[in-house]
């Protein structure tokens, strides 16, 4: 939105912003029930034969490979790369400002 906001539709950016989306979406199928009413969409279900929602493994219940402290340690990992990317961008900042 940013691009298309700045008058950068025909930018090679914007191109490649398309084509990934595009790519991205090639293998999505499937049927969305939609209500339309005073100028909102709403959304009332959906259907795929390819959906990657799958009950039994985002349940606790069902699955029991899970528990609530392994996420923990998926946060903490992620975090990493997170706090890294921060802590250069403000070292950008820093050298911009000077």
């Amino acid at each position: 939105s940013h691009l298309l906001s700045s008058g950068f539709w025909h930018s090679p950016e914007c191109e490649f912003v398309r084509e990934c989306i595009g790519r991205s979406q090639e293998p999505v199928v499937g049927t969305v029930r939609l209500s339309v009413f005073k100028g909102q969409v709403y959304i009332l279900g959906r259907e795929s034969p390819r959906s990657l929602y799958n009950e039994e493994l985002v349940s606790m219940n069902v699955q029991g490979d899970y528990e609530p402290a392994d996420a923990t340690g998926f946060i903490n990992i992620n975090s990493l790369r997170l706090k890294e990317y921060h802590r250069l961008q403000s070292k950008v900042t820093v050298k911009q400002d000077e």
